[in-house]
């Protein structure tokens, strides 16, 4: 029994040291080191903190090692990767892989743009009952085109605006005969066919589908990297007013614009900019995407914003930390301004993602124009420690103060900016 007792009494002790050891500080810390470390030439990331460990790399001369007795960090010196080895008491605990990349920077935005989007195809945003001496009817709907459809050919001949398309009808409808539609709904594309009908009041053959072929609005400009003149701005895509989905680019236009006045937000209620296009004809840059990280394209000239005209350094979303922070925008006229924000939570992220950031609204100046977060306002780009790290994306309808932000690495993905090139 002696044994017995002894036994369990040493295995009590030891699970509690093993529990111990779990929840001390040290440990904690060595589990939080990372397997994989990304960094730029020229920057510091701080590997280890409060842990007695030492760090030798493998000889590639890519990174240096600042040791301290309790801490270690990391110093980009040239592009490409690198092992290094952490040791504890002379024996080796963990491996990690660092890759260095080329020092990379952007123009940070916050100026109002005007945004002209013209669709691939035409847009169908709803059915229209034609009235004809059998009842009323429509012939789209008979052919199964759905709200959100978009129509990209008509009998194999392509259809870029709403003008293509009454030639068509009005030829089918006389010869008595049908269309062949092409259509893309979401990711597929099918043909159906469709018979226009005669009204009877006006005599005209209709399809009866009300469709679109563009759309406009305002946003924010996020970045420029002036070597590509490539742009993002938005941070979420643009979607159709009526279908709720998001619109399929052709082409567009970027022009400047002038915030006229501000909706403020209130809980349950999304504020807005208004604003107004500054010159239609002055076209400062294209579109080429449409997606969930915004708008992008090329900038014909460089836009300042009269804050900050020099390129930043980029955050990866690795880099991105809890904490104050600042973004640009604007909330009259056409002038940028800096306004305190917090990041309150960040995610890490190794795979594109639309909401990588919790931030919220601290300064009292911005509070005090708008209530936060409101719409016109996304694209914001997001500044901490002298480095463009995001854009402003989504307000909280419940808490108009806070809401979600994009890291710029995923952006920077979607402009086609390939900041792991060497």
């Amino acid at each position: 029994m002696r044994k017995k007792d002894l036994r369990k009494t040493i295995g009590i002790i030891l699970l509690v040291s093993l529990l111990a050891i779990g929840f001390s500080k040290p440990f904690q810390s060595y589990l939080s080191i990372p397997t994989n470390v990304t960094i730029f030439e020229g920057q510091t990331h701080q590997l280890v903190d409060a842990l007695p460990v030492s760090a030798t790399g493998s000889g590639g001369n890519h990174l240096s090692v600042l040791q301290q007795p309790s801490s270690i960090a990391i110093a980009g010196e040239s592009v490409g990767t690198e092992d290094l080895v952490l040791d504890f008491a002379g024996f080796p605990v963990k491996k990690v892989d660092v890759q260095v990349l080329k020092d990379f920077k952007v123009i940070p935005g916050g100026q109002s743009i005007g945004v002209k989007l013209n669709t691939l195809g035409v847009l169908v945003v709803g059915h229209h009952l034609i009235p004809t001496v059998e009842g009323k009817q429509s012939p789209g709907e008979i052919a199964g085109i759905q709200i959100g459809d978009m129509i990209t050919k008509i009998n194999g001949q392509t259809i870029t605006s709403m003008a293509d398309v009454g030639s068509f009808v009005q030829k089918a409808g006389t010869e008595n005969g049908s269309m062949e539609l092409t259509v893309q709904r979401d990711q597929k594309t099918f043909t159906t066919s469709l018979t226009p009908l005669q009204d009877q009041n006006d005599n005209n053959y209709k399809l009866g589908l009300y469709i679109r072929d563009s759309a406009a609005g305002i946003g924010t400009l996020t970045f420029y990297e002036p070597t590509s003149h490539k742009y993002g701005a938005l941070g979420h895509v643009i979607s159709d007013m009526d279908t709720k989905k998001p619109i399929v680019v052709r082409d567009g236009e970027v022009v400047r614009s002038t915030v006229t006045s501000i909706e403020k937000g209130l809980n349950g209620n999304p504020g807005e900019k208004l604003a107004r296009f500054k010159d239609e004809r002055h076209v400062v840059g294209n579109i080429f995407r449409n997606s969930p990280y915004g708008i992008f394209g090329e900038l014909h000239e460089q836009l300042s914003n009269g804050i900050n005209d020099k390129a930043l350094p980029i955050a990866l979303s690795h880099q991105v930390k809890e904490g104050p922070a600042k973004i640009y925008t604007v909330v009259e006229g056409d002038k940028v301004e800096e306004y305190e924000i917090e990041i309150v939570s960040t995610i890490p992220q190794k795979f594109p993602a639309t909401k990588g950031m919790v931030i919220k609204i601290t300064d009292p100046k911005l509070l005090e124009a708008t209530g936060g977060i409101v719409q016109g306002m996304s694209g914001s780009p997001i500044i901490q420690d002298n480095k463009v790290v995001g854009a402003v994306t989504h307000v909280f309808v419940n808490d108009p103060t806070s809401g979600y932000g994009v890291h710029i690495e995923w952006m920077l993905h979607e402009a086609g900016i390939n900041i792991y090139a060497d």
